[in-house]
Order: C-alpha cells, then sequence, then structure tokens
C-alpha cells in the first residue's frame, strides 16, 4: 500500500538576473503568485567565468568559486531589494541561487505540474542572440510547467535611448521623454 502524501504547494519561479528585464518578471511573479496563493521561488543562476569547463581545469578558478557564490548571493539580495524594498518578498517561499547556464537550471527547478516558471523576454540585437542564446527561448521549449515570458517594461526603451543620447553627447530633448511617460499605461 503507498502512503498518502499531501499536493505539494503550487509554485512560481522565476529567473532574476538583476537586469531591468529580470527585475520586471520578478514583480509579474510576485502578482501572480498572490493571486494563485503559491509560493515565490526567485532563482538566480550563475556560472564561473568562461564555464564550467574552464574553472575545472584551473585550480585558481577552483578557489574562487565561493566569492563567485557570494556574488551571486549579493546580486539576487539587490534584486529583492530593489523590487520588493526589503530582502523578503512578503510571499511564502524561498530565494535560490544555483550553479548552472540559466535556462537548465530554471527547468530543472520548475519541475512540478503545478509550477509556473516566469522568465525576462527582453529585446535582442542580431549580435547578441547569435552570441548568447535566449533562456526564454531555452525554458518555452524544454519546461514541462507553463511559462510566462514577460516583455520588457515600456520605460525600458526610453531608457535605452537615454543612454545613447548621453555616450554620444547628444542633448537631451525633455519633450520627448514627456510624451513617452504619458503614453506609459498606470502600472507599468
Amino acid at each position: 500500500m503507498s502512503e498518502y502524501r499531501p499536493p505539494s504547494a503550487a509554485r512560481v519561479v522565476v529567473g532574476v538576473s538583476g537586469s531591468l528585464g529580470s527585475l520586471t518578471a520578478l514583480g509579474r511573479a510576485a502578482e501572480k503568485a498572490r493571486r494563485r496563493g503559491a509560493e515565490l521561488w526567485p532563482v538566480l543562476a550563475w556560472e564561473p567565468p568562461g564555464g564550467d569547463p574552464a574553472a575545472r581545469r584551473s585550480p585558481a578558478a577552483t578557489a574562487m568559486v565561493p566569492e563567485w557564490e557570494r556574488l551571486a548571493r549579493e546580486r539576487l539580495v539587490g534584486a529583492l531589494r530593489e523590487v520588493f524594498g526589503v530582502t523578503g518578498t512578503g510571499l511564502p517561499g524561498q530565494a535560490l541561487v544555483a550553479r548552472g547556464a540559466p535556462g537548465p537550471v530554471l527547468v530543472r527547478i520548475a519541475d512540478r505540474e503545478g509550477d509556473l516558471l516566469v522568465v525576462g523576454a527582453g529585446r535582442r540585437g542580431r549580435l547578441r542572440r547569435a552570441l548568447s542564446p535566449s533562456v526564454g527561448r531555452y525554458c518555452l521549449s524544454r519546461a514541462a510547467c507553463p511559462v510566462l515570458a514577460v516583455p520588457p517594461s515600456p520605460l525600458q526603451a526610453a531608457l535605452a535611448a537615454v543612454h545613447r543620447r548621453n555616450i554620444w553627447r547628444l542633448r537631451l530633448d525633455t519633450d520627448d521623454i514627456r510624451r513617452e511617460f504619458e503614453t506609459v499605461p498606470p502600472g507599468a
């Protein structure tokens, strides 16, 4: 006779990197977790510089692993503070720092049928797509649970435009910024 196990709590697993897109995804994941009465699991995946094969070949890299893990933990805490104002989320669940490529790590953690996996789906240029695979696409094609790909905030494009103008030392046209802010829906 098999032993009865109560159903596990529903989870909303969200990939966090500290980027603007991941912070938007973290906020959306918290909203989904509240609505579903689910646990929130923010996950920051990290790899040693050059990847695991390079780290295994170098004894110096092996000594640096604890420091890299500490830095990843600090980045996750910083992201939680940025979105929630404190290190806690105000929701049940746990924050995780996991070693590995982001896509496989997120798919491995969000392995339950009742899970929801939330990832940021930022705008990426051709060069960036060619050099680094998309975490969102990886998760969409391989996850066993539903995946929510959160588009970037409309303000992110305006911020990037201002940043480009600053780099080229061009004058800032405040009328353009005002128009951008007027088009943003409330709560975005």
